[in-house]
Formats: structure tokens, sequence, C-alpha cells
């Protein structure tokens, strides 16, 4: 920390979904906010963001950015193990040589997706797909590093920015007449606003130190995808779609997707005493905003 008690922290993939709601909340702090995305800095430079980190003096780095297309990643590892991986190995050395902390933002794909129980953050790990396994690289380089961290797990992440599943059933469900959605894959879905305010909250009150090591967070309660574009819909007023439940089969995917990825937060709640929402009360806050952001 500084002086003068102003923490500088810097957030990487600051275009991001979760980057973007973090600028929102920056803007108003008292401390030092550093946004970059790949066109300020290049994560994947290791030269680069050893020199960034060193003369920014930073005491906290949030890194944000990742290779999140999963079935791209498929064809396209090497990319996905360069973003997911090399890159976060590349910003947990500079904090350790800073003597930084490193919030990393991880994912729910790092399991299985089998089994009915909520993930807690010491369950064994075996994640599907180039995704996940590149995700889990990611974890791994964090921890061989040696550096302070916060690794944040979280899944089904949606905001008014960017490509995500709540923006695409808007759409869908205001074009079509009917949709079919699967039911068979169930999870939380995470308003990324909330995920940010958690983030906030944490590095804004120091409450990171001595409380390092991994975490799980997303919105409270449970439903499957089918579930979900069914409450967007009627949230959104589009009742002239009808939604129709099938099975992820009738999808058919270059990779296996979690059918369970429900994420225990009882650590997260009970060490940072947070108050999560309910994902309904986020979605509709969140189509709200959406809205709102259309009138303008």
């Amino acid at each position: 920390m500084q002086n003068n008690g102003v923490k500088r922290i810097l957030v990487t993939g600051a275009n991001g979904q979760l980057g973007r709601e973090m600028r929102r909340l920056g803007s108003a702090s008292p401390n030092e906010y550093t946004f970059t995305d790949v066109d300020e800095l290049d994560i994947t430079d290791s030269a680069a963001v050893m020199e960034c980190v060193k003369a920014g003096g930073y005491d906290v780095i949030l890194n944000c950015a990742a290779y999140t297309n999963v079935d791209r990643a498929e064809d396209d590892e090497a990319t996905a193990e360069k973003i997911n991986c090399a890159a976060v190995r590349n910003l947990a050395e500079a904090a350790r040589a800073a003597g930084a902390v490193l919030f990393h933002i991880s994912t729910d794909y790092v399991f299985g997706g089998d089994g009915n129980t909520p993930r807690r953050e010491d369950m064994p790990l075996d994640p599907l797909g180039a995704y996940g396994r590149t995700k889990l690289h990611g974890e791994q380089a964090v921890a061989a590093s040696g550096c302070r961290a916060v690794i944040v797990r979280t899944a089904w992440l949606y905001s008014e920015y960017g490509n995500n599943f709540l923006k695409t059933m808007l759409r869908l469900t205001a074009e079509r007449p009917e949709l079919n959605v699967v039911f068979d894959q169930v999870g939380s879905p995470t308003y990324a606003g909330d995920l940010a305010i958690a983030l906030f909250s944490i590095i804004e009150g120091g409450l990171y130190e001595g409380n390092e090591g991994i975490y799980h967070f997303s919105n409270e309660g449970v439903c499957s995808w089918y579930d979900f574009a069914v409450e967007i819909a009627r949230a959104a007023g589009h009742d002239g779609c009808v939604i129709h439940p099938c099975h992820s089969d009738e999808f058919p995917s270059k990779v296996k997707r979690p059918a369970y990825s429900v994420l225990d937060k009882s650590r997260i709640k009970a060490t940072f005493g947070l108050d999560i929402p309910h994902w309904r009360e986020s979605m509709e806050y969140c189509i709200g905003r959406i809205k709102k952001s259309e009138q303008q």
C-alpha cells in the first residue's frame, strides 16, 4: 500500500463483462485503479507484464482476462492455454516480485460436472474439454508461483455487456415464436455486477490479507438453462415465444458441458461476510438496466 494509504489496483481484461463492471465501481473509489486490456497491456508478454507491475507499484492485480469460447478452444487449445495459463503465470510471477496480491477468476469447468452435490473448493478436479483444462492450468500456475493470491471460481456469467446467454435469449425470444433450450444442465446464473461488487468490497476493505486461497462465487439459487430462459422471457415481457425443454444431445457440440455445476458458496460468504442476491433478482435488475440503456 502507498504511503498515503491509497491502494493501487491493476485490472486486466477490463473490456470484458467483469472488467467493465469493475470500471464502473472503480471510478467512485478513493483508491487508484488502472484498467487495461490487450491494447494497453499484452499479458501474454512476460517482460511487458513484469515492467508494468514494477513501474505501477501495484498492491493488487485483478485478472479479468480469459479465453472463454468453450467450443473454439477445442480447435485452438494453444491460444486458450496462452491466455488462460501462460498469461496468468506472467501476472502471478509479477505479483510475487512486486509483493502484490493477485485476484484471478476461474470457472466451474475445472470440475467434471457429474453428481448432484454443490461443488466445494476442495473437491476433486476433472475438467471437461480444452477450456476447463487451460483454466485449471492457470490455477496451478498461480499456486506454483508462490504469490499471494485469491482465486475465485464462478459460473454462468452474464451482464448487459458482450455476448452471453441472457442477451442471446432476450434477442431470440423477441424474434422467434418458439425455442428449444436444454434442461439437463443445471447451475447458478451469475450476474457480473454482483461478482464485481464482491471483489470490489474485498479489495477496498483489504479483506484479502490473511485470507488468500480459492473461493466460489455465483448468485444464490439453482436452475437449468431452460428455467433461466423461461424467466428471462417472462421478465422481458416476451410472452409470444414458447420455450420447450430439450436434451443436450439435441445440440451436438465439440465439448461436453457440465451437467451439474452448482458451486458451494459457504466459504466466501463466511470469510468475507457477503450477502449474495438470488439469481432471479439479479437477472431482473440486469434486464432493467439493458432496457434503460436502450431507451437513452
